[in-house]
């Protein structure tokens, strides 16, 4: 248990640290960031999926889509869903919209919770019931103070979360589709890396190679740290530790100079109030 709780807790850091750190790699795009990225973490993919002895996953899988060709375009589909959400991460910091993504991911785990409900016929306890009603209110109350809801916010809490119900939906929730999403993001992420003139970067960063070097390293780490506690640590307390993220990614947004607009204040406040009748609800079933 304690093994899983630091590599959840230090998962949760160095992706916290990310959202910070890509602001280190400029004048990479955000594109360019995601491409390097990915060169760097699908050795790491390879690696936990060989620890885990889950190749013979992979061909199940590969036989099965056989059968079923279409099956193909569902991976398609959840790899370009991951690479955008990769892409958006390391983009929002540098771009002004870090705030906005923060948003969607405080609302991510409110739409799984109602897409459990309503699609997979999941049972969900009174709290959760309230959270849910509350981010509703709170979204509905803030487009009609606003008149819209950010786009970046709509990508990461609706995306994020027809990826996940994608994976359950047909079975794919696993290491080894991962892997095979990461294989297909892999040839298109190192033709990018072979079209960035690090050269010039370097003459406005002269660190960079150093900072490209460390942004595979973070995300490596992290997700080895991830994979670990997953397999240590019960799910609902799992999850609950992956909040650590999001309110890090909140204070960090702040840290770099980002605002909350005042008319985003009953938004931010009434998730956050969703937030923590999720957490209050897998605390009492982590404790049962």
């Amino acid at each position: 248990m304690n093994k899983g709780l630091c590599c959840s807790l230090l998962a949760s850091a160095l992706f916290g640290y990310l959202y910070y750190f890509t602001t280190l790699l400029t004048p990479l795009s955000g594109m360019d960031s995601l491409g390097f990225r990915i060169l760097f973490m699908f050795p790491a993919v390879l690696l936990v999926l060989f620890l885990f002895k889950q190749r013979q996953r992979v061909i199940t899988h590969v036989q099965r889509f056989k059968q079923q060709p279409w099956l193909w375009l569902v991976v398609v589909f959840n790899a370009s869903m991951m690479g955008f959400q990769m892409w958006l991460y390391l983009w929002a910091p540098n771009n002004g919209s870090a705030v906005e993504v923060t948003v969607g991911y405080l609302l991510l785990p409110l739409i799984l919770v109602a897409f459990g409900k309503f699609l997979f016929k999941e049972s969900i306890s009174r709290y959760k019931a309230l959270a849910i009603l509350c981010a509703a209110l709170t979204v509905l109350s803030n487009i009609l103070l606003t008149g819209k809801m950010s786009w970046e916010s709509l990508a990461v809490g609706l995306g994020y979360a027809l990826y996940f119900v994608s994976r359950k939906w047909f079975k794919m929730n696993d290491l080894a589709t991962f892997t095979l999403e990461m294989a297909l993001l892999f040839p298109i992420c190192l033709y990018m890396v072979l079209h960035v003139n690090i050269d010039s970067a370097a003459k406005l960063n002269p660190h960079i190679y150093l900072l490209i070097f460390l942004l595979g390293m973070i995300s490596s780490v992290a997700f080895i740290a991830y994979i670990l506690a997953s397999n240590w640590l019960p799910i609902n307390l799992l999850g609950l530790l992956g909040y650590v993220e999001t309110v890090a990614m909140l204070f960090i947004s702040l840290y770099i100079g980002e605002r909350i607009p005042s008319a985003s204040y009953p938004l931010i406040l009434g998730l956050s109030m969703a937030m923590l009748l999720l957490m209050y609800d897998g605390f009492s079933a982590v404790k049962k």
